[in-house]
């Protein structure tokens, strides 16, 4: 197994675009050519767009775009302007008359810390859309993670910044890799040591709280913790799937999330992941998925060691330097 960048999977261009002062922002990927798609949608607060599209049932066989946005639900709108530059480019499900580019996505919540009047929008959506043919680097505090956070039990106070991750790797002619924006209400452990990497942090003793000790002592309690949660991501890859099987793949991938973040796919996250495949390469399923997993693991860990401390939240370069 070798490492590569994520923009060495052929077929897909990934950008981002954001508001740096309103702290917001988006990402796309984009495959012009159709790519077979499937989702999972674990988190219990999801915000979406055109998953329905992917249930295998359904008659669409490819789309052409993912999008993951902050804004909340208002972050929905950036829809638009992926669709508008698709079909500039001539991509989409052939209707006879027109070509309609079918795009889904998802969004997190980051209307706090940055400006809660600004969110990403279909001029947002559309300049991402450029920026992904320029293959600029992906991580940190970029796109979709950049108003992102953790370790949200104890509110903002006690936060820490999230960040946008990629991770990829190839065996032979099999290509996979994972973006994510990492924006949990739980904790991102270092799978590796068992250790925290960000999350709910008490910087005057500058010692972390420890999300689901703090959950098991609050157990009565009825507090309002939808506090700005929500991590979204895709892994795309070149491997031959057909819809039912990427839908399983997206699923399997949320295990990557579950190996880093503690508590995962909360009442109070949307966590959602899409898969994306080309279709170009034949592989064994079973070794697809272990990636799918393992990918998206690195991924998470990568968003948050290369984000930057921004609207008063601490990042993990700030604590751990």
């Amino acid at each position: 197994m070798e490492k590569i960048t994520i923009h060495d999977i052929e077929g897909f261009n990934i950008g981002h675009a954001e508001n740096r002062k309103a702290l917001t922002g988006c990402t796309v990927i984009l495959c012009e050519e159709g790519a077979t798609g499937g989702v999972d949608v674990r988190g219990g607060s999801p915000g979406t767009r055109e998953t329905d599209v992917l249930d295998p049932q359904n008659l669409v066989e490819k789309i052409h775009g993912v999008f993951l946005s902050g804004g909340s639900a208002y972050g929905l709108d950036v829809a638009g302007g992926v669709m508008k530059f698709l079909e500039e480019k001539g991509a989409g499900f052939d209707v006879t008359i027109a070509r309609v580019p079918i795009v889904t996505g998802a969004i997190l919540f980051d209307l706090y810390p940055g400006d809660p009047a600004v969110r990403p929008d279909q001029h947002l959506g559309y300049e991402a859309c450029k920026n992904a043919e320029k293959k600029e680097e992906l991580d940190g505090s970029k796109g979709a993670g950049l108003g992102a956070s953790v370790g949200k039990c104890k509110g903002f106070d006690y936060a820490m910044k999230g960040g946008l991750g990629t991770y990829a790797v190839k065996i032979g002619d099999l290509k996979i890799g994972a973006i994510v924006a990492v924006n949990g209400f739980g904790d991102v452990i270092d799978p590796k040591t068992g250790k925290p990497l960000a999350g709910a942090y008490d910087r005057e003793k500058q010692t972390y709280l420890h999300t689901e000790d703090i959950l098991l002592q609050q157990w009565t309690a009825s507090t309002n913790r939808f506090q700005g949660n929500t991590t979204i991501g895709a892994v795309i890859t070149n491997a031959v799937v057909n819809k039912g099987q990427a839908n399983k793949l997206a699923s399997i991938a949320h295990d990557g999330l579950a190996r880093t973040m503690r508590p995962s796919h909360t009442f109070v996250d949307g966590d959602t992941i899409f898969t994306m495949s080309t279709g170009k390469v034949e592989a064994d399923l079973n070794v697809v998925s272990y990636l799918a997993a393992f990918v998206m693991e690195h991924a998470v860990v990568n968003g948050i060691q290369t984000a930057e401390g921004m609207g008063g939240l601490p990042s993990y370069q700030d604590v751990h330097a």
